[in-house]
């Protein structure tokens, strides 16, 4: 896979899909405000590998995706969700013992919890993002989690190739993010403005990773 090829890819879909087309941009905008479910409905349809960008229309079905792609981020979470729980759970019932010993036992295993539940979101995250691909493309809740054929396709992509994939859209995104963060006043609406052209990179991005296997 050649990175830069499919950044060049993503950038290019993006760019082709907004710049000069602004009500889709508006349109986007608004799908962000109503709780981002129509914008997950309108990276579903970018994830099936439509080029160039489709349009935002028939709301009822993106909305409807939107909840189904939410319903699958939230059953994935929920391991990381279970251990959060019990960290808390631990420290607060070591607090309130008022045992000074358990409680800095208690902090000591929070710091530990941390670093699991950090290590458990990055494995929840490999097969996630193949995963909701896979209900783009076959439109089946539980294709999302069919892990044989999700590890079947990482295999295919090459797992290392895989994450460092991953790394750099995140580090893309992550570079984007932080530069408007810091720009005073006007940072966080700039990046508002700019998520449109986020989620088109993003999910093209992750299209093209996808493809990449040779489905």
């Amino acid at each position: 896979m050649d990175f830069g090829t499919t950044v060049g890819d993503a950038f290019a879909y993006a760019q082709e899909g907004l710049v000069g087309k602004w009500t889709k941009w508006v349109l986007l905008l608004i799908a962000t405000i109503l709780l981002g479910l129509p914008l997950m409905g309108y990276m579903l349809k970018i994830l099936r590998g439509e080029k160039p960008a489709p349009e935002v229309d028939n709301w009822g079905t993106l909305f409807v995706d939107g909840i189904k792609y939410l319903i699958i981020v939230i059953i994935y979470a929920i391991p990381v969700i279970i251990v959060e729980s019990l960290m808390i759970g631990g420290l607060m019932a070591s607090a309130m013992s008022g045992n000074t010993a358990a409680t800095m036992a208690a902090v000591g295993g929070m710091i530990v919890g941390l670093i699991v539940i950090l290590i458990l979101a990055i494995i929840i995250g490999l097969f996630e993002t193949v995963g909701l691909v896979r209900f783009a493309r076959t439109g089946s809740i539980g294709e999302a989690f069919n892990f044989n054929a999700i590890m079947a396709t990482i295999g295919k992509i090459g797992w290392v190739t895989y994450i460092i994939a991953l790394v750099i859209l995140i580090i893309i995104v992550g570079i984007i993010e932080v530069i408007c963060m810091i720009i005073p006043v006007i940072g966080m609406l700039l990046l508002f403005i700019l998520i449109p052209f986020l989620t088109l990179f993003a999910a093209r991005y992750i299209c093209l990773l996808y493809d990449s296997a040779g489905a």
